[in-house]
């Protein structure tokens, strides 16, 4: 595998400007730069999924290796996706192009490409839509907005659907309601019936339907990196943790992103949950087979997304808990709320998730039986269930970055925000027009946040920059909170390129910073061994 791409200086990634090119779009062939795209799919993970034409290949090869009649497959599963899923039909019609999503991507606004406007990368697609399946398009082809299928078009439809975080910012100021991201989704759905997927998407997607989670981890590594927090917890708190695993009978199934059991800075939000959890006395167990709350199956098919969906119920059933908690995971949350019920559901050998500290009712998870983390805790301190001490995080000043499938995907925005106003003194806001449902992407979700597209990555995420570093020069921002495990391994290399000096944390990290423990030791040291304010003379000591 080659070596990925040195990013450019920042001063080079953004010297373009927004000027339309000479050639028309139809015109204008697709440029594989380095940087910009991910690997291919490995043969031997599509072949663990069973998804068709597995082998290795390079999106620089000339020769795809694509199957015979690969036309026909496409054509004949876009007419069934029109069929199965109206929503689809509907968007690659009604489209006026009006342009009013231009300039609302982030990889259009960091890159000045125009086939990375929302409505132009879905051209890319209705195009072909037209010249098949409509009069027009039969009849009067280009003149129609109509094109044939070939070798280029499809490999201009890998390209840029795999420039898309499938955020949908863009259809928050569509005038017609038209989700972009769909339309995305669907055409990566028929890229995969060729075998066409990135290895940073099939690797993972087979590693979870074997494992149970992204990277492939075994049961007892788990628990070894989870033994290996408690050490830390223990270190800093006084506080001796036992975690329950794949115990059977306990009220409560805890599945958290896999990222937060083994990778900084996610390592440090699951010590926030580990401490929460055992402050609380909570009944709960940990699945070493279903470990892990996100779902790239998601950026592969709607039906592989089902079938790793289904491992968390599947254990939730085996273990004979009552309902489940989620982590702090975007696209987990998103899909279990808006899919599971269509897809495994309805979960009615579960309960109705209640709290056991407050007795509060989770009615919206009254068909999912499942709660996300930001819930639980903010009801939690709403009725002052726990305590903290807000002066732990004082060395912070702290700005808060919506997740898209927590906050314009699920509605999840006023959860995590009480939790930092209740846990620490300086949070400060980004720009109203870059956050709640205008949120700006991370620019490396729905599978993107490999190392050989970084420069794609940095220009995706550098709207989202562009705001931290306002309130950094305002304010003195230095950390960047958030509730996604994608997003605490993405930010940090955006950050440091964009914003140095930034950190990304979880919420939960700074809520372990901020809870007072029973029995614990005086703290001198936050959950990453930093000295606390006014502590470091004590540490030393």
């Amino acid at each position: 595998m080659a070596r990925a791409p040195k990013a450019p200086k920042a001063e080079e990634l953004l010297d373009f400007d927004f000027s339309p090119p000479a050639a028309d779009w139809m015109e204008t062939p697709v440029d594989f730069k380095p940087g910009t795209f991910c690997y291919g799919a490995k043969g031997k993970n599509l072949d663990i999924m069973d998804l068709p034409n597995a082998r290795d290949w390079s999106p620089t090869d000339e020769d795809w290796r694509l199957p015979a009649e690969w036309q026909g497959t496409i054509i004949e599963g876009l007419a069934d996706r029109m069929k199965k899923y109206r929503s689809f039909r509907l968007f690659l019609d009604i489209c006026v192009r009006c342009g009013a999503c231009a300039d609302k991507c982030h990889f259009y606004l960091g890159s000045g490409d125009p086939k990375n406007m929302p409505v132009l990368r879905a051209e890319l697609l209705r195009s072909v839509y037209r010249r098949y399946f409509t009069r027009p398009g039969k009849l009067f082809g280009r003149l129609a907005g109509a094109r044939d299928l070939t070798v280029d078009v499809l490999k201009e439809w890998w390209y840029y659907f795999f420039q898309c975080t499938e955020c949908r910012r863009c259809s928050v100021f569509c005038p017609y309601g038209i989700d972009q991201a769909e339309i995305t989704l669907m055409g990566r759905e028929l890229l995969n019936l060729l075998g066409l997927n990135t290895d940073w998407i099939a690797g993972p997607v087979a590693n979870c339907f074997m494992n149970g989670n992204h990277v492939g981890l075994e049961p007892q590594t788990i628990m070894s990196n989870v033994e290996f927090l408690l050490e830390d917890i223990e270190t800093i708190t006084g506080r001796h943790i036992e975690p329950s695993f794949n115990r059977k009978g306990a009220e409560i199934l805890f599945v958290a992103p896999s990222g937060d059991l083994y990778a900084e800075p996610g390592t440090y939000t699951c010590m926030g949950y580990l401490m929460l959890f055992d402050q609380l006395g909570l009944d709960y167990t940990m699945s070493t087979y279903a470990s892990e709350g996100g779902n790239f199956g998601f950026f592969t098919s709607n039906e592989t997304a089902k079938r790793l969906n289904a491992k968390i119920y599947a254990e939730a059933r085996r273990l004979g808990v009552k309902w489940i908690l989620g982590g702090e995971c975007g696209h987990m949350w998103r899909l279990v709320n808006q899919y599971m019920d269509t897809w495994n559901g309805p979960a009615d050998f579960l309960e109705q998730p209640v709290s056991p500290v407050t007795g509060t009712k989770f009615t919206n998870a009254a068909a999912t039986r499942m709660v996300h983390i930001t819930e639980f805790t903010a009801d939690l301190l709403y009725h002052n269930k726990i305590k903290v001490d807000k002066s732990r995080n004082d060395h912070l000043v702290i700005t808060y970055h919506d997740s898209c499938n927590t906050a314009r995907g699920m509605g999840l925005l006023e959860e995590p925000r009480y939790i930092l106003r209740r846990i620490c003194n300086n949070f400060v806001e980004m720009p109203e027009d870059t956050i709640r449902e205008k949120t700006f992407c991370c620019g490396s979700g729905a599978g993107l946040n490999a190392g050989e597209n970084m420069e794609l990555r940095l220009r995706g995420g550098f709207p989202r920059a562009n705001a931290v570093k306002y309130v950094r020069e305002k304010h003195g921002v230095n950390v960047l909170a958030n509730i996604c495990a994608l997003d605490r391994a993405s930010l940090p290399a955006l950050m440091d390129y964009w914003v140095p000096g930034v950190k990304v944390m979880g919420v939960h990290e700074l809520l372990g910073n901020a809870l007072v423990l029973d029995g614990e030791i005086e703290r001198t040291l936050d959950l990453r061994s930093d000295d606390l304010p006014g502590k470091e003379e004590e540490a030393i000591v």
